[in-house]
């Protein structure tokens, strides 16, 4: 039986992590969860959000979960091996956007269950906005890196 991300999970989600955002009068963010699959479950756009938001949002996600390793991690790596993740970029279609925003979701057990795309305000407040989200909703957020 495969474990993945619940609606009402990823609601959560987007509602904790836009809850922090606002609390820490970040710009506007756009939110996306996608399940252990890499097929988006939820995605909210704040008003004032630019047009390009869900594609980056994807990107980190998409990225994070293709790789099984957080953003964060991807960007760090990025910066030792660009060609390898020039490489995977283009093995991902362009899709890969690796900078910090993308989080892996971990239930209790540690299992993967999906991730966790923000793009808005500066790459770490999206981490941060995304790993409170995950929490709010009662999973273990896995950003990757030191």
């Amino acid at each position: 039986m495969t474990t993945s991300i619940s609606i009402e999970q990823a609601r959560q989600i987007v509602a904790g992590a836009l809850a922090h955002g606002r609390a820490e009068e970040m710009q506007p963010l756009a939110v996306l969860v996608l399940d252990d699959g890499g097929h988006p479950v939820a995605f909210e756009r704040e008003d004032g959000a630019s047009n390009l938001r869900f594609q980056v949002a994807d990107g980190k996600a998409y990225g994070a979960l293709g790789l099984g390793i957080g953003s964060r991690a991807l960007f760090e790596r990025a910066q030792q091996q660009p060609f390898f993740v020039q490489a995977v970029n283009g093995a991902f279609g362009g899709r890969l956007v690796p900078v910090p925003g993308g989080v892996l979701v971990r239930d209790a057990a540690g299992t993967l269950v999906g991730a966790v795309g923000i793009s808005g305000d500066n790459s770490d407040n999206d981490e941060a906005a995304a790993i409170a989200g995950i929490e709010a909703a009662g999973l273990q957020a896995d950003p990757g890196g030191a």
